[in-house]
């Protein structure tokens, strides 16, 4: 039967891969790459240079192109799920032609498959439509998040205290009840500057030549932060930005 790796790959440094990631990538055959088009040509081109440091001599790269999807949409749920439909069809038909029964196929996926990210529920989708067999594999990366408190060189949590991971779009609406350390990823609306009044440990392309860090009270870092990424989104077309909002207590 086919076989389908989702290997996390971490945020970005090549230095993150896992072991068992790499001896993931050593027995794929083929490798599953969705192109997201020339403004972010510098993500295929990492993972093409972790294929090519550790995967077989004989494997196959196949690339395919990844569904446009509304950024900004009045039903965000329901866009969301009609991108992932459209992207599970081009998955589909790319394991199809390219993957024989007794083969591997690898998806090579930032930071960790379980952290907002669609690939699972792709497959999972796909084997429910029937048209085709295989098993799949998850194989954890350090996500983000991780990779963000390692660099502030801070924890998480405080003592006794969780912390909950949401999205700018949830952060808008306001701080979640029940948490006084909040992780906050896709925030393209920069929901932090809301709170003035909140501690705020940011990084963008974390892991890469161009990490962007920053820190302090939002107060007086968040106009920077807001200038610096926008300026960040311009140069590279696009951005990769995760941070930890810090509120006091006591």
């Amino acid at each position: 039967m086919r076989k389908i790796c989702v290997i996390g790959i971490g945020a970005g440094d090549p230095d993150h891969l896992t072991l068992q990631a790499a001896k993931a990538i050593g027995r794929t055959n083929v490798f599953f790459l969705l192109d997201k088009g020339e403004t972010k040509q510098s993500l295929i081109d990492l993972r093409e240079r972790i294929i090519r440091a550790y995967s077989h001599p004989h494997k196959r790269i196949i690339e395919g192109r990844d569904p446009d999807r509304d950024r900004n949409p009045a039903d965000y749920t329901g866009t969301v799920a009609d991108w992932r439909h459209r992207r599970s069809l081009v998955l589909e038909e790319l394991i199809t032609e390219n993957l024989k029964d007794d083969q591997t196929g690898s998806i090579l996926v930032w930071g960790d498959p379980s952290l907002y990210d669609s690939t699972i529920a792709i497959l999972e989708e796909i084997l429910a439509r029937g048209a085709i067999e295989f098993e799949f594999e998850v194989i954890p990366g350090i996500s983000s998040v991780s990779a963000l408190a390692a660099k502030h060189r801070i924890g998480l949590n405080r003592v006794g205290q969780p912390v909950q991971i949401t999205t700018g779009r949830r952060l808008a609406e306001g701080w979640p009840d029940g948490a006084d350390d909040v992780v906050v990823m896709l925030d393209a609306q920069q929901a932090f500057t809301k709170h003035p009044e909140a501690e705020i440990y940011w990084g963008a392309y974390v892991g890469t030549p161009d990490e962007l860090l920053a820190a302090g009270p939002v107060s007086e870092v968040g106009d920077e932060i807001v200038k610096t990424r926008t300026e960040a989104r311009e140069r590279h077309g696009w951005i990769m930005d995760t941070y930890l909002l810090r509120r006091r207590t006591d």
